[in-house]
């Protein structure tokens, strides 16, 4: 795909890898719209901007409809929480169901057809390492993660002809306020030390660091361009070597 005039959505665009992916979109020539909840947060990114709950089917039916026909969509709004598995609530379970993987699936009904009535477009979900490996105190988040990936090569193999790819990127650790998230609630529920905790993030990366979320997003804005038209149902890895290591 040409990146000339071509539009693309991010959704959670407001901060962290979102941001960091609708900027590298945006330099590489498409014309960029961040989605989220908070739109005084969206405001300052300097970007076209529509508040959108992925959740929601109304609220992300009526952004669709606001923004319009896109080229590019990247499902990147997520959240995250940490509680032992067996101790994790009904509202805990089904709030991370419902904004890591049924806003993925509300996401891609709103936005596919007009692509396929194109004949073009790219439907990019932001996943995580959480999709192919488990983690402890983190069993709802693994499990949407996990769901994503088996959306997103659903997803390829009944869109494959149209013109229009379905895949993952899947980072490891990222240096976002989603991270710091997780490590304060940590911190909360297991008494460690911060420094300690981040150690503990970063230990199973061979580079021994947090992903930047430029990394990412270079991953995103190859996915959306013309190289990348064969490339359909996959979860590209961006972490240093954790699942292999």
């Amino acid at each position: 795909m040409n990146a000339a005039g071509e539009t693309a959505v991010v959704t959670g665009g407001g901060s962290g890898i979102g941001l960091a992916i609708a900027r590298a979109l945006a330099d590489g020539g498409y014309r960029v719209t961040v989605t989220g909840r908070d739109e005084e947060k969206l405001r300052r990114t300097g970007f076209a901007h529509a508040v959108m709950d992925v959740g929601d089917r109304a609220s992300v039916e009526r952004a669709a409809a606001q923004i319009g026909p896109c080229d590019i969509f990247v499902a990147n709004a997520g959240a995250a929480l940490t509680a032992p598995a067996l101790k994790t609530s009904d509202e805990a379970w089904n709030a991370m169901l419902s904004v890591n993987l049924t806003g993925v699936f509300l996401c891609a009904r709103a936005v596919i057809p007009a692509m396929v009535e194109r004949g073009r477009g790219r439907f990019i979900a932001v996943a995580s390492t959480a999709s192919v490996k488990g983690y402890a105190y983190s069993a709802a988040y693994c499990a949407a993660k996990h769901g994503v990936l088996g959306l997103i090569r659903s997803l390829a193999i009944e869109l494959a002809g149209t013109g229009v790819t379905a895949n993952a990127i899947c980072p490891g650790f990222t240096d976002t306020p989603l991270v710091e998230g997780a490590i304060d609630g940590l911190k909360e529920r297991t008494g460690r030390d911060e420094a300690e905790l981040v150690a503990q993030f970063v230990k199973g990366n061979p580079m021994k660091r947090l992903i930047d979320p430029d990394e990412v997003a270079d991953a995103a804005l190859w996915l959306a361009g013309a190289k990348a038209a064969s490339v359909n149902g996959q979860s590209i890895i961006v972490d240093g070597g954790e699942t292999i290591a």
